[in-house]
């Protein structure tokens, strides 16, 4: 049995009491997460939670800091490793939005609890992510180096 574990990104942004969210899958089952996505093949985890954002929700951001990498068994059987960072608004842009994301919302701390009170977050990474923003924890984004290739000799 081989293991195939997914790379992700999330990026975690606050403008005053608010965190911008996606609301994403279908109507009828819709659920809210960061703005995150898997790394493209020849991107960095930067590039790629840059891209993300603004694909799921039109916002370009600034990441300020690496928050936390996290280790996800999910219930599907898959394993992700998910870079989580923090991250500044800049400017909203008019893009569309990927087509699995219904709308981009801000929403308020007591919101986002409610969502996961009714089991509506995407998955516990989510609230993990906050809470680890909330108690302080930040590592600098030099803390990833990428970009190393393998040279023949």
């Amino acid at each position: 049995m081989s293991f195939h574990p997914h790379v992700t990104v999330a990026a975690l942004i606050k403008q005053g009491e608010r965190y911008l969210m996606v609301e994403e899958g279908d109507r009828n089952a819709a659920v809210f997460n960061q703005p995150a996505g898997h790394i493209d093949e020849g991107e960095t985890a930067l590039q790629a939670c840059l891209r993300e954002t603004l694909e799921e929700t039109g916002w370009a951001v600034t990441l300020t800091h690496l928050i936390g990498v996290y280790v996800y068994s999910a219930p599907n059987g898959n394993t992700y490793y998910r870079f989580g960072f923090a991250a500044l608004p800049v400017e909203q842009r008019q893009h569309t939005l990927d087509s699995d994301i219904i709308a981009a919302h801000w929403l308020t701390l007591d919101e986002i609890n409610a969502f996961q009170e009714a089991g509506r977050l995407r998955s516990p990474l989510v609230m993990q992510l906050i809470n680890d923003d909330l108690a302080g924890q930040q590592f600098p984004l030099s803390l990833i180096h990428e970009g190393f290739h393998v040279t023949q000799q």
